[in-house]
């Protein structure tokens, strides 16, 4: 079993008014989950990260990892702070340019010794993109387009050190970039970063299944892993691959307590305090695109539709089909009798792993066992310390069943989860 550690952020999960909680600014805080997650033998720390601050109806409203430093500046600063913990982070390919972010991909696997991993994400959002000289106009279509051929051209680049150290002239032609000249990096411990992808769409799939090492999913039922695990695995030997070559590795939180029932009564408190009134109103007005906020949270839901061509929620992407959302949630409320507040918490707030210790890592493994993962990334409620419990009570469980490590076997990140350093390309 692979495991990760997602650094809590700004953001629906994070329990913000818990005494414990603390910055997810200080570099203390990104240390201290760090150390945990090492201390836990986990496989690697992952950082999300956010462009631009959204917008709710005219005002920010940030309920996402934006308003804290830069992943990779924080990643380096981690390398110095642990010894075998992979350090993953999250960069954008649309608002990037290969050469430029290869040497600091490069540089971060360098001063780690062979622990870095890029988790590339893409954007169609203009809104976004107004921060950069683009302008942000990128169609949706192309996302994935410009995504492969920026990762194609950084394994251009790191490939253009040969492995016994000699520089090489390096030439890129195609649609996206046409860039050519001297790589300033030499190749790093572990021939490449480790490449993460995160999203769920056909193309997201298929991109993963071509080109990634991990896929970060949303997947965190059983019966839903399952049905994405056997798709992603099977596209894989269309691109001469093996599954082991994909990890799948779905983020889920975690509630524990003493017995089953006291993790139950925790889990419920923490949902209600994930979901303020104020956040109730606010997250409906995500699906609707109207302004809501004279409807009362303890209230019902609005018998007005949705409006699919709002501009209300800025920077933040609006689910597919607003209107069946909304269908949705309706038949909810009224099965359950359920208010505005109770609505968004029974559909929005669930936390994937309740129970005993003892209760979890059986389902942990269960999921492994079954072909619904290959591991998890944890995210946390609480930070910096929402990883301390499960580490000390989780994971001590995991290896006496004999589904987790140990000790490290190895150095790098491509050792921890069992991938082959890739082959030169030169």
């Amino acid at each position: 079993m692979h495991l990760a550690a997602h650094f809590p952020g700004v953001n629906s999960t994070t329990v913000w008014s818990d005494p414990r909680s603390g910055s997810q600014i200080d570099f203390s805080s990104f240390e201290h989950l760090a150390r945990t997650a090492e201390r836990g033998l986990f496989d690697f720390f992952f950082l999300a990260e956010g462009l631009r601050l959204r917008e709710h109806n005219g005002r920010i409203h940030d309920l996402d990892v934006v308003g804290r430093p830069e992943s990779i500046t924080v990643l380096n600063a981690l390398a110095a702070v642990t010894d075998r913990l992979g350090l993953a982070g999250t960069v954008n390919a649309t608002f990037n340019e290969p050469y430029e972010l290869a040497r600091r991909l490069a540089s971060l696997d360098h001063l780690s010794a062979g622990r870095a991993a890029w988790n590339i994400v893409t954007s169609s959002d203009a809104f976004t993109g107004e921060n950069f000289r683009r302008g942000g106009y990128l169609d949706r279509a192309d996302r994935y387009t410009r995504a492969a051929e920026f990762l194609a051209t950084a394994r251009e680049l790191w490939d253009s050190w040969t492995p016994d150290g000699r520089p090489r002239p390096f030439a890129h032609a195609g649609p996206q970039f046409g860039i050519e000249g001297e790589f300033t990096v030499p190749r790093s411990p572990q021939g490449h970063p480790v490449v993460i992808q995160a999203g769920d769409s056909a193309e997201g799939r298929e991109f993963a299944a071509s080109a990634a090492d991990v896929i970060f999913t949303r997947h965190s039922t059983l019966e839903a892993g399952r049905k994405f695990y056997a798709d992603v695995k099977g596209r894989l030997a269309r691109y001469g691959r093996d599954p082991g070559d994909l990890k799948i590795m779905p983020g889920v939180t975690y509630v524990l307590g003493d017995t089953d029932a006291e993790a139950q009564e925790e889990a419920a408190e923490i949902r209600r305090l994930q979901v303020s009134p104020q956040n109730a109103i606010l997250a409906l007005e995500q699906i609707w695109g109207r302004d809501l906020s004279g409807y009362d949270p303890d209230g019902p839901l609005p018998d007005v539709d949705p409006d699919p061509d709002s501009a209300l929620v800025q920077g933040r992407v609006r689910v597919a089909d607003p209107v069946a959302v909304a269908r949705k949630w309706r038949a909810l409320s009224e099965a359950k009798g359920l208010s505005i507040r109770q609505t968004v918490i029974e559909s929005a707030g669930r936390q994937s792993f309740v129970g005993s210790p003892a209760t979890v890592a059986a389902a942990l493994e269960e999921f492994v066992a079954t072909d619904a993962a290959d591991g998890f990334i944890l995210v946390p409620h609480l930070t910096p310390g929402g990883l301390d419990d499960f580490v000390d009570r989780v994971v001590p469980l995991l290896q006496e069943r004999g589904v987790f490590r140990t000790e490290y076997a190895g150095t790098t990140l491509r050792a921890h989860l069992g991938l082959p350093e890739p082959v030169w390309k030169g």
